[in-house]
Parts: C-alpha cells; sequence; structure tokens
C-alpha cells in the first residue's frame, strides 16, 4: 500500500510539472500592456468577426478554452478584461481552436469523441476514490490498495494521456493559427512576438 501512494505521488508531481512551467510563463506575462490598445474580450470579438466565425463569445470563471460542442470561446475573467500579452496571445490560441473546427480539423473531432467516452472512466474512478475511506476497515485485502492505485490513476492520468495524444493538435493551435494571426495583423511587434512564442507554447501545454 504504501508503495502505491508513493507511485501515484511521483506520477502525480511529474504529471504537474509542465503546468508549473505554464502557470509561470502566464503569470510573468499577465500585467497590463499599455501599447495593446483593448483587453482579451475585444480581441476575441474582433477575430470572430474578421474570420466570419459561427461561434459565440463568453466570460468565464472556468479558465480559458473552445467548446467545439456548444461552439463557444470562453475567455477567464482576468484575461478578458486585460491588455496583456498573456491575454491577446490566450485568446489567439483559444481562436486558433475556433478556426481549426471551423475548418473541419479532423484531430479536433477525434479529441472531441475521445474526452466525451473518457468521461464514464473519470465518474467511476471519482466513485472508487470516494468509497476507498469505507472499503478498506471492511475489506482486509490488497485488491482495496488496487482498486484505489487504479482509480487514482484513472482521475489523474486520462487527462493528461488525452493531452498528450492531442499536443499536435494543441501546437497546430498555437503555431499554424494563432501566431501567424498575430503575425498577419501586426497586432504585435517584433519583442513582443517573441515572448507570444513562449505564451503560446505554454497554452499548448497547459493540459499537461
Amino acid at each position: 500500500m504504501p508503495f502505491l501512494i508513493i507511485a501515484l505521488g511521483l506520477f502525480a508531481l511529474i504529471t504537474q510539472l509542465p503546468n508549473l512551467w505554464t502557470r509561470h510563463i502566464l503569470k510573468k506575462y499577465s500585467t497590463p500592456d499599455p501599447t495593446i490598445p483593448g483587453g482579451g474580450g475585444e480581441f476575441a470579438a474582433h477575430l470572430i468577426k474578421k474570420y466570419q466565425l459561427p461561434v459565440s463569445l463568453e466570460e468565464t470563471q472556468a479558465g480559458d478554452h473552445y467548446d467545439p460542442i456548444q461552439k463557444v470561446v470562453r475567455i477567464s475573467s482576468q484575461n478578458f478584461h486585460t491588455n496583456s500579452l498573456t491575454a491577446i496571445a490566450t485568446v489567439a490560441h483559444e481562436i486558433g481552436h475556433a478556426l481549426q473546427d471551423h475548418s473541419g480539423y479532423e484531430p479536433l473531432i477525434q479529441r472531441t469523441e475521445l474526452i466525451q467516452r473518457s468521461q464514464w472512466l473519470q465518474k467511476f474512478s471519482a466513485m472508487a476514490l470516494t468509497a476507498t475511506p469505507i472499503l478498506i476497515p471492511l475489506m482486509h485485502t490488497p485488491i482495496v490498495g488496487l482498486i484505489t492505485f487504479g482509480a487514482g490513476f484513472i482521475a489523474m492520468g486520462i487527462p493528461v494521456i488525452i493531452h498528450l495524444s492531442t499536443l499536435p493538435m494543441e501546437f497546430d493551435a498555437s503555431f499554424n493559427r494563432a501566431l501567424p494571426l498575430l503575425k498577419e495583423g501586426e497586432y504585435l511587434n517584433d519583442s513582443q512576438l517573441k515572448i507570444a512564442r513562449k505564451i503560446l507554447l505554454a497554452c499548448a501545454l497547459r493540459k499537461c
């Protein structure tokens, strides 16, 4: 049992390392920039109109993301109202996903289906982890530890596995969609674009 707990702890630590870096980058460049004329929400609305995307725009507390099922670009409150490099690059990344969807980009469709199919597994793992404290006193058997390990691996591992398998799609959103639109629209100068590359990489790795 202690070995399983240690193994789960190490797995959790390894999977969180990319998130630590992405949080650092996104926070580092989240300071308002007076050379940027509007916040992330205004920029998102501008891009949706410019590319004639059949999507809506929402401010959210759940983190920046594009919902391909409801066709909604959701921008966090901080990025929605802030004219920072993080806000602008993050919006460009999410619009990149909307552009993928609009063009029928197959990896995005596959990812959406994969997430939907994995939801029942995550629900099962959550139930198993909740039941573990009750089962341990009742069942003095190693199988409880195996169930706990399996449930913990599913809860933490499935989202990571899904994101790793779809990293090419995330990189496409950042570097084949978002970066070109930032360059072609001349929304950022050369020094800002260098920083935007880091932020776009952080956006691509964010869910690891």
